[in-house]
């Protein structure tokens, strides 16, 4: 059976570099589906990003380093720049949807269900709209319930940082992350710890 993948972009039609059918691909209609996604950064300017991107969206045509570093943070399972030839868009989609197989793609947060692909958490049927950040906190949380997790390792396992940058940017992102799970019914998920940090209450 051939593999599915889904185009995102203005266009409708993949540019030859980068249409998989050439390599034996099925493109599939819509975003949703476990199939892996191509996203042309190129029309970002009309197309804005996914709001919450997945391990199984590649972003196509990203020129520069950084911008490709930024893109894989915010979620993105992979980010290729303009001259990505087809051989190796394919090999790269093969191992994304392979290795995008092998993850665990649910954990349970006590009363709320977060999802790895849609990098959202959600309350029976309704979904939180989590910023990335609120989702890799409450996830890291989730992995370790009724467990202090110290601010240091919050901010090296969510942030990527070495050193306390000195901001409250993780208590707003508690914050927030506070309200949302308020405003599905569920009160007292995450605690702040006595002896530092915040830990998930079950």
């Amino acid at each position: 059976m051939p593999h599915r993948f889904v185009w995102i972009s203005l266009a409708p039609e993949p540019p030859p570099d980068w249409d998989l059918r050439r390599c034996g691909w099925t493109m599939a209609p819509g975003e949703g589906g476990p199939e892996p996604r191509l996203f042309d950064r190129r029309e970002a300017t009309a197309h804005a990003l996914p709001e919450r991107p997945t391990r199984l969206m590649a972003a196509l045509g990203v020129e520069a380093g950084p911008a490709r570093a930024d893109l894989l943070s915010r979620g993105f399972g992979d980010a290729l720049g303009p001259d990505a030839g087809l051989e190796e868009l394919s090999a790269r989609m093969e191992l994304m949807a392979e290795n995008a197989a092998r993850l665990r793609r649910e954990l349970s947060a006590g009363p709320v269900t977060l999802d790895l692909f849609h990098r959202d958490g959600r309350v029976g049927k309704r979904w939180l709209g989590l910023h990335p950040r609120e989702f890799a906190l409450l996830w890291h949380l989730a992995e370790i319930p009724e467990k202090a997790v110290s601010r240091a390792d919050l901010l090296m396992e969510v942030w990527r940082l070495k050193h306390d940058p000195g901001t409250n940017s993780l208590e707003v992102h508690v914050s927030r992350l506070r309200s949302k799970i308020a405003a599905a019914g569920v009160k007292g998920l995450v605690e702040t710890a006595s002896e530092g940090g915040y830990r998930l209450s079950l």
